[in-house]
């Protein structure tokens, strides 16, 4: 896993196979334990020891407008619990005074949540208890979804995960 924080909060907790590089940004990062890494770390202790955390780091998280409201979402999200993408999306929907919001877009936002774990996008499943896709692996999403007591045995994984083709063209 790695950790990350600016000047405001903690930005980012992900692990290592996620798409969220700092590659491009390496020589602008310091490798210290400021005082919002350690808060983070402490709340992933408890976390990991199967406790709910009774307190929320201190978090900068940046995005777009409408991501911000998708992860503000997925902060009310009870521990234990899990939403569809379609439920937020109704909610949003509703605080915004729109008649429809749709699941995909949410889904993108949940998809591009720097903070996991801590930002819950592995309490969110499609509809039909559908498992999808987490940045961790579904895998791991299932584990930290038992971790916190919830009955994996109900989520159905898909038969295969879509596949994406590409080639460079001119």
């Amino acid at each position: 896993m790695f950790l990350t924080s600016d000047d405001y909060g903690l930005t980012s907790v992900g692990f290592s196979n996620q798409r969220f590089s700092y590659e491009d940004k390496k020589e602008e990062i310091k490798e210290e334990e400021c005082a919002f890494i350690k808060e983070a770390k402490r709340w992933l202790d408890i976390y990991f020891s199967a406790k709910k955390p009774d307190f929320t780091p201190h978090m900068h998280l940046l995005g777009t407008e409408f991501q911000k409201a998708v992860w503000s979402q997925l902060l009310l999200i009870p521990y234990g619990k899990v939403v569809t993408y379609g439920e937020i999306a109704d909610q949003i929907a509703k605080e915004k005074g729109i008649e429809r919001m749709s699941a995909r877009a949410v889904g993108g936002a949940v998809g591009h949540n720097p903070i996991s774990i801590i930002v819950p996008c592995h309490r969110v499943i499609g509809s039909g208890n559908n498992i999808t896709g987490y940045g961790g692996g579904i895998e791991r999403k299932k584990r930290l979804l038992s971790l916190e007591g919830f009955n994996t045995s109900i989520l159905k994984t898909p038969k295969s995960m879509p596949h994406f083709c590409s080639i460079p063209i001119l």
